[in-house]
C-alpha cells in the first residue's frame, strides 16, 4: 500500500465526514470508505449489539446486513464473541470462511453461503450489554492482511468517535428532558400542596423508592395526572 496516498485519501475522507449532517450520514460514509480504501473490501457495516439484539447503523449492501442478521440468529460470530469475552481483544479476522473455524463453527459456513470469503471485525466500544463494531467483508478468502487491518483501524477510530459523540449527545438530551419533566412535576406539587421546592422533590423521590419506579417516570405521571398516583 502506498501510505502517502492512503494518508491523503484518509484526510479527504475526514473532511468529507465533517460535511455530513447526521451521525447516520457519517457512519454510512465510513462504511462506504472502507470499500474504497481497504484493499479487497467488498462490503462493510457498522452495528451495535444491545442486550443480544443487533441493530445495523450502516451497511454498504446486503452482504453486510445479512451477516449482521446471521450473527444475531446464530448467537455466534465475532461480535457476539467480543461481547462475551471482553478480554481486551479488539480485532477479529476470519481468513477463510470455507475452512473450519473452531471459534465460530456455526457462523462461518453459513457466512460462506452468503458469499463471504473472509472478514475482519473491529470492536468500537463495549460496556455493560452494549457493543459497537465495524465489520469488513471480502468475497475472496485470505484477502485481508496486516496492512488491511491497519487501514481498517483508521476507519474504526473515526466510527468510534462518531458513535461516542452520538451517545454523549443522546445522554445530554435525555438528561435535559429528565430535568425538565422533574421540574414541571415539582411545580405542580408545590402549587397544589403549597409546599416548598425541597418537599416537592422529596415527595417525588419517596414515591420513586416506594414504587420501585424511576424518578423520571414518577414525574411524568404527575405531569399527566396532576398529582402522585397515591396520597402524598
Amino acid at each position: 500500500m502506498d501510505w502517502q496516498c492512503f494518508a491523503q485519501r484518509i484526510a479527504a475522507m475526514a473532511h468529507d465526514l465533517l460535511e455530513q449532517d447526521s451521525v447516520a450520514g457519517t457512519l454510512g460514509r465510513i462504511a462506504q470508505s472502507a470499500t474504497e480504501l481497504v484493499e479487497g473490501c467488498d462490503a462493510a457495516g457498522i452495528l451495535i449489539l444491545r442486550d443480544g439484539q443487533v441493530q445495523t447503523l450502516a451497511a454498504t449492501g446486503p452482504m453486510a446486513e445479512e451477516s449482521h442478521r446471521l450473527q444475531e440468529r446464530m448467537r455466534e460470530g465475532p461480535c457476539f464473541d467480543a461481547a462475551r469475552r471482553r478480554d481486551g481483544e479488539r480485532v477479529f479476522r476470519i481468513g477463510d470462511m470455507t475452512a473450519f473455524q473452531q471459534r465460530w463453527p456455526a457462523f462461518a459456513p453459513r457466512a460462506a453461503e452468503l458469499g463471504i470469503g473472509s472478514m475482519m471485525g473491529f470492536l468500537l466500544f463495549a460496556d455493560e450489554e452494549n457493543l459497537g463494531a465495524l465489520n469488513l467483508y471480502s468475497r475472496l478468502p485470505g484477502c485481508f492482511t496486516e496492512t488491511s487491518e491497519t487501514a481498517g483501524w483508521v476507519l474504526a477510530s473515526h466510527a468510534a468517535v462518531a458513535l461516542s459523540s452520538a451517545r454523549h449527545q443522546a445522554q445530554l438530551t435525555e438528561a435535559v428532558a429528565t430535568r425538565h419533566v422533574i421540574g414541571e412535576a415539582m411545580g405542580i406539587l408545590m402549587a397544589r400542596h403549597r409546599i416548598p421546592e425541597n418537599e416537592a422533590f422529596n415527595a417525588l423521590r419517596r414515591h420513586s423508592q416506594d414504587s420501585n419506579m424511576k424518578l423520571r417516570e414518577v414525574a411524568r405521571q404527575v405531569t399527566e395526572r396532576g398529582s402522585l398516583a397515591r396520597s402524598e
